[in-house]
């Protein structure tokens, strides 16, 4: 009888962002070759929607970065390897990296890692702290972007120790994300519940709510286009959470009504199905101010067949076919963001047709979620094959 290979995927914590989702998908993905699939986390609200007949959930504090709690996880980690006779080890963040390094190496195991997003290098401290995601047999990072980062950063590491890095763009649930898949019920609902006027041009920006993600750069351009006559009546959606951060809530909310904007941006804390969300916009911002290390709302909007506007730095520009499947605006500047959307208003219904069926085919082409998973799978079997 064959051997069942074994994965286990170490993550801080199985929230809903893209480095989780996209570790959902692959514990999902491996049972359906052949495979056993294990989760390690701190938990999370994706834990729920966890298929507990297909992947088992090892619950233990891997977030911390507390070096007691690291080496407590190690031991732990080391025996649930040896236990279940665990083939590959793959870390999602630096924190469990750690852990997950020596409990690989101690049970000669293969080590993964994954980079999904980039780190700072301020001090010698935080270098090494961060080079354990380079310590890996296979280093994946989740754009092109990200690559030139461990690159830049880690040029000579990968050329003493001949270890494989390689680039496995992000994937999304193409069929999750397909407008042609959400009820109008539930579109009518969702703008109700918030007050929408679905007769008005809609501008939606998702994204929680954090000063990286240039939420006042948005507003500052949104106060230009409200001085325009030449334009159709719009409202715009800031859509997100503030995860404790109340008081940039605040100084957002103050700027609105600074500029007198309450009648046309609204706050929506959180939507339960964000194609829903994006099935009332006719366009998608998202505004940046640092760069993206995937550019996932760009990604969403494209599938969703839906113009797409995003600053020109990091990996939006890379997601994004300038000019053909979405726009790019100068990072920064809210004239130029103001710009790009009455650019996007002033466009016929079958130009913006075209943008958005082009924009669902790269991402159909490009980051599709079982492109993903079955890349992983892949590499995964040349290190298992490699170990032999």
């Amino acid at each position: 009888m064959k051997k069942k290979i074994k994965v286990l995927q170490v993550i801080p914590k199985l929230g809903y962002g893209g480095a989780e989702t996209g570790c959902y998908d692959l514990a999902h993905f491996l049972p359906e070759q052949g495979w056993k699939s294990y989760i390690v986390t701190s938990g999370g609200g994706l834990l729920r929607y966890i298929d507990k007949k297909k992947v088992k959930i090892f619950k233990l504090p891997v977030q911390s970065k507390n070096v007691i709690l690291i080496l407590f996880n190690t031991i732990i980690l080391f025996f649930i390897i040896l236990f279940y006779n665990i083939d590959i080890v793959h870390a999602r963040s630096r924190a469990p990296a750690w852990s997950c390094y020596f409990a690989a190496r101690l049970s000669f195991r293969k080590f993964v890692t994954t980079f999904h997003g980039t780190y700072n290098f301020n001090n010698k401290i935080k270098k090494f702290y961060n080079s354990i995601m380079v310590k890996s047999d296979l280093v994946i990072a989740g754009s092109n972007f990200i690559f030139s980062h461990i690159n830049e950063n880690y040029h000579e590491h990968f050329l003493k120790n001949k270890r494989k890095l390689l680039v496995i763009f992000r994937g999304i649930n193409t069929n999750y994300f397909n407008p042609q898949k959400i009820r109008p019920i539930k579109i009518e609902k969702f703008a109700k519940e918030n007050k929408i006027d679905r007769n008005k041009f809609i501008i939606l920006m998702p994204g929680r709510l954090t000063f990286w993600k240039g939420q006042k750069i948005f507003i500052e351009s949104i106060k230009l286009l409200s001085e325009k006559n030449d334009i159709p009546p719009f409202e715009t959606i800031i859509l997100g959470g503030d995860q404790g951060r109340n008081v940039y809530k605040k100084q957002l909310e103050v700027l609105v009504s600074q500029h007198r904007l309450g009648k046309i941006i609204k706050f929506i804390d959180h939507c339960n199905e964000m194609p829903v969300a994006y099935g009332i916009a006719n366009l998608v911002c998202s505004c940046s101010i640092e760069p993206e290390a995937f550019g996932r709302v760009s990604v969403e909007a494209q599938s969703m067949q839906l113009p797409i506007i995003a600053s020109d730095i990091g990996g939006s520009k890379e997601t994004i076919i300038a000019g053909k499947t979405g726009y790019l605006f100068k990072n920064k500047d809210p004239n130029s963001l103001a710009d790009s959307i009455v650019m996007v208003m002033q466009k016929d219904y079958n130009s913006l047709k075209s943008v958005g069926f082009e924009g669902r085919k790269n991402v159909l082409k490009r980051f599709d979620v079982d492109k993903m998973c079955q890349t992983t799978f892949t590499e995964y079997k040349k290190l298992v094959k490699l170990s032999k």
